[in-house]
């Protein structure tokens, strides 16, 4: 298969009509139904669809479209390293995180790591979904939870420790307990039913010392650990949080530190095509640097 035709199908796949391709490449339409056709001849299958409103794939179409488009990732990645060699912690880092982890740690941390490396552009990708890291949806991820793909490097980055906390505010109103029995008269933020946290049971305080019979209500149900640390922030009620947000926001007072709940170990991710990039390594020795000199 020529490889001139191939880049022209990988582009009219992604843009979905020839005269969008045709602008990316610089090639008029003309062009580049000729090279499709070309393409398709030589394969003696047809690649696409054709109506009014555009082009959809066909089965054998996708069949190409996931060859190539592997391919071009591949090449992308290596011309990235290839610039990197020459032009060392140069250009772009996308780092994927959760929405909690992103805007209230590394994001307040990363100030310190652009002024040593002023020329790599660093963008923050935060979800609570995962990006898949081998299609280049990212360069690097700090996960929750070890990766499921095996063609990724992980490395242990923290384990994160949940304790009870809440704002003075709250306590002011309502009184602090004194025991997990005390819980039984709070209002409590956890998780919806609907959430994905890291660990199981992360709603423990609803059961955590309650008394035979007693079944906590929850004064609001979040999705994301980021929505109850600044529920429970504003003085709505008490809530499960990793120990870094208490530091972190400055004014959540840890309450009933007996009481402990799950761990979450986070990683540290990247493609194993991305092994030797040196805007990589510097990234995650930034990082081990920062964790090392907290608490966590």
């Amino acid at each position: 298969m020529d490889w001139d035709k191939l880049r022209v199908f990988h582009a009219v796949a992604e843009a979905g009509s020839f005269t969008h391709a045709g602008e990316k490449l610089n090639l008029s339409q003309s062009a580049i139904s000729r090279q499709i056709g070309s393409l398709e001849e030589s394969l003696n299958v047809s690649l696409f669809h054709r109506h009014a409103r555009g082009l959809i794939l066909t089965e054998q179409g996708e069949m190409l479209f996931s060859a190539v488009k592997d391919v071009f990732t591949r090449l992308t990645m290596t011309e990235t390293l290839l610039r990197e060699s020459k032009d060392r912690l140069r250009g772009p880092l996308k780092v994927s995180t959760t929405v909690a982890f992103g805007s209230i740690w590394l994001s307040s941390r990363i100030r310190e790591f652009l002024d040593r490396y002023p020329d790599i552009d660093v963008s923050l990708v935060l979800a609570d979904t995962e990006h898949d890291l081998s299609m280049r949806e990212a360069d690097v991820a700090i996960r929750m939870m070890p990766p499921r793909q095996p063609d990724l490097i992980q490395r242990s980055l923290m384990t994160l420790n949940y304790h009870v906390f809440a704002a003075p505010e709250y306590l002011k109103l309502n009184g602090t307990p004194k025991t997990p029995e005390d819980l039984d008269h709070h209002k409590m933020v956890v998780y919806g039913d609907d959430a994905r946290p890291p660990v199981r049971n992360l709603n423990w305080l609803l059961t955590a010392g309650a008394k035979p019979g007693i079944k906590r209500r929850a004064v609001l149900k979040v999705n994301s650990i980021y929505g109850i640390f600044r529920a429970v922030q504003s003085g709505l009620g008490i809530g499960a949080l990793p120990d870094y947000m208490s530091r972190e926001a400055g004014n959540l007072v840890e309450i009933l530190p007996e009481l402990r709940g799950p761990t979450v170990d986070t990683f540290f991710v990247y493609p194993e095509e991305l092994r030797h990039s040196q805007r990589i390594t510097v990234f995650r020795d930034f990082l081990l640097e920062k964790i090392s000199a907290e608490t966590f």
